[in-house]
């Protein structure tokens, strides 16, 4: 995965610096002061990595 990614954090902490934990797709979206602002599992097939869960269509 050696593609650049979009991961969205929200609109919370725009301009604000965040640190990256990174093990393969595994990701860590720390604040400066260490919090945890998100987790995630990369989708290989996307770009942008949007919040939340994705969405599901009902039959």
């Amino acid at each position: 995965m050696s593609r650049l990614r979009h991961v969205a954090v929200g609109r919370a902490y725009a301009r604000q610096r965040v640190r990256l934990l990174v093990a393969d797709a595994e990701v860590r979206v720390l604040a400066e002061d260490g919090s945890l602002i998100r987790q995630l599992t990369l989708d290989p097939n996307r770009i942008y990595q949007p919040l939340g869960s994705p969405k599901f269509v009902h039959d």
